[in-house]
C-alpha cells in the first residue's frame, strides 16, 4: 500500500455521511438496558470492513484495533443487514453515481440469482448423471434358481 494511502477499512467522512442516516436507531434509554455502553457504529463498521477485507475469522478480530469484538461486529452486520441498510446504501450510491454521470451501464450484467423471472422460463432438460452406476446385486441371479434336490 502506498505511503499516506487510506486503509481500505477506514470509511471517509463523506461515505460515513451517507451510511449513518441509514443505520437503525439505538434504544434511547440506558436504564432499561444496563450493561456495557454500545460501541460507536462507525468503529464497528471499521471492524466489519477489516474482517471482510482481510478474510480473517470473526473471532480473530484484534481487540487492540478498538473495533470491538468479532462477535459484536458480526451481530451489528447481521442487524444492519436485516434492517436493509446495505440495500439502501447500494441504491443511494448508485443514484449519486447516476446523477453525476459516473455510472456506465453499458457493461452491466443481470445476475439470475438476484433477479426473479416473473413468467418463468423453459424447463431445463434433466441432466444425466455422470456418477458411476450402482453395482449389480450379487445375492440374486437372473438365472433360474438351483433346486435343492436333484430332479429325477
Amino acid at each position: 500500500m502506498a505511503r499516506g494511502a487510506q486503509l481500505p477499512w477506514i470509511v471517509s467522512d463523506e461515505l460515513w455521511a451517507e451510511v449513518e442516516p441509514l443505520l437503525p436507531p439505538r434504544p434511547p434509554c440506558r436504564y432499561r438496558y444496563p450493561g456495557r455502553k454500545p460501541l460507536d457504529d462507525r468503529r464497528v463498521l471499521y471492524g466489519i470492513l477489516f474482517v471482510l477485507y482481510t478474510a480473517i475469522p470473526w473471532e480473530y478480530l484484534p481487540q487492540e484495533l478498538g473495533f470491538g469484538s468479532g462477535m459484536t461486529c458480526w451481530r451489528r452486520l447481521r442487524d444492519w443487514n436485516d434492517a436493509g441498510v446495505w440495500q439502501r446504501l447500494h441504491e443511494v450510491l448508485l443514484g449519486k453515481l447516476r446523477a453525476s454521470g459516473q455510472l456506465d451501464l453499458s457493461r452491466a450484467v443481470i445476475d439470475g440469482s438476484h433477479v426473479r423471472a416473473l413468467k418463468g422460463g423453459p424447463k431445463p432438460v434433466r441432466v444425466r448423471s455422470t456418477a458411476a452406476s450402482r453395482a449389480r446385486n450379487t445375492t440374486s441371479s437372473p438365472t433360474r434358481a438351483a433346486s435343492p434336490s436333484p430332479q429325477r
